[in-house]
């Protein structure tokens, strides 16, 4: 596996080694000995899957009291995925990360406790998969707008179009209005 570093220094890009031959490949998308010798000691809890068609942007979700860490990745088609800092203290609070996870590419991002995550689905339909390092607790989560003007992030929208929203993200605060502890 291959660790790659992005512009938040916590936000990391995974590229696993794949194997590939005429009949399909393979790859180890999860080996807590590898991660650990790259550093990340992450012990997860919590597997989740969804599908979701073009134009679908699901985000930006974040837990107040048991914030998750998240790595994901796409199984099919392909997203624009965003890790927004919420850690009041960090020298970049405030900033985004994206990057494009796709079937084709095999990339994973390992999103740490105190972020906002969301992605923004870019092919007919695509399987998003992620695992936790805590447990979804509905009590504590809460969302920020995905086109919230302080965070400004360059979301690569199909066709110029709005995105289609959850009712929970339509009524997403505002950056400067989200709480972020309780």
């Amino acid at each position: 596996m291959k660790l790659i570093d992005t512009t938040i220094p916590d936000v990391k890009i995974i590229e696993p080694d794949v194997y590939g031959d005429a009949r399909g490949f393979f790859l180890e998308s999860w080996n807590q000995r590898s991660f650990h010798d790259m550093g990340l000691d992450i012990e997860f809890v919590q597997d989740n899957h969804s599908r979701s068609s073009r134009g679908i942007l699901r985000g930006l979700h974040y837990q107040v009291k048991h914030p998750q860490g998240k790595l994901v990745r796409v199984t099919s088609g392909r997203i624009f995925d965003v890790a927004a800092d919420l850690r009041e203290a960090s020298p970049t609070f405030g900033q985004w990360e994206g990057v494009e996870l796709s079937a084709d590419n095999h990339r994973m991002m390992w999103i740490p406790p105190g972020f906002a995550h969301g992605f923004y689905v870019l092919s007919s339909s695509a399987d998003f998969l992620y695992k936790t390092t805590d447990y979804y607790m509905p009590e504590y989560e809460r969302s920020i707008r995905w086109d919230d003007e302080d965070l400004a992030i360059e979301w690569p929208l199909v066709d110029g179009k709005p995105p289609l929203l959850a009712e929970k993200d339509r009524q997403a605060k505002r950056f400067r209005d989200a709480g972020f502890s309780e």
